[in-house]
């Protein structure tokens, strides 16, 4: 017997996440994001998260501050970053997203980065969901249903 379906975060989250530290330049953050095709990547000491670096980042804080492509990454990043638990619950995460108009959140445990979840992730799970929903009610419609009558 399945046990009960889970809602949690930790069920949708990617867990292989791109990350950089304090003390990367502008130019290999941009690399990274060009190369792997992001616009976001964590900042990390070890494993715990310190900030957050974003496309928009670059360009707003770095290129149009005239900063050079040395410039180390902790002076542009944003240090104060939304992020949630692994246990929070997909319903919740995902009506946070969408009031406060964010595609992606870092999960966290401990304080240490454990994965991102973003809007794909939770339309993958939509999309799962729908699909699920569809064929129990397909099998409920069939179960429902009048057997043929035998003559």
């Amino acid at each position: 017997m399945a046990g009960p379906v889970s809602n949690a975060i930790r069920d949708i989250m990617s867990t292989d996440v791109l990350t950089c530290t304090p003390q990367n330049n502008l130019y290999e953050v941009a690399v990274k994001m060009k190369e792997h095709d992001i616009g976001i990547i964590p900042i990390v000491e070890g494993q715990k998260l310190v900030g957050l670096i974003t496309d928009r980042d670059l360009v707003i804080r770095g290129c149009a501050a005239k900063l050079p492509d040395s410039t180390a990454v902790s002076q542009i990043m944003t240090t104060h970053v939304e992020t949630i638990s692994p246990n929070d619950q997909i319903e919740g995460v995902a009506q946070r997203m969408a009031v406060n108009q964010i595609r992606r959140l870092p999960v966290v445990e401990n304080g240490n980065l454990i994965g991102v979840v973003s809007i794909g992730d939770l339309a993958l799970r939509e999309a799962h969901d729908q699909k699920a929903l569809h064929a129990l009610s397909s099998i409920s419609e069939h179960e429902h249903r009048e057997p043929p009558a035998v003559h």
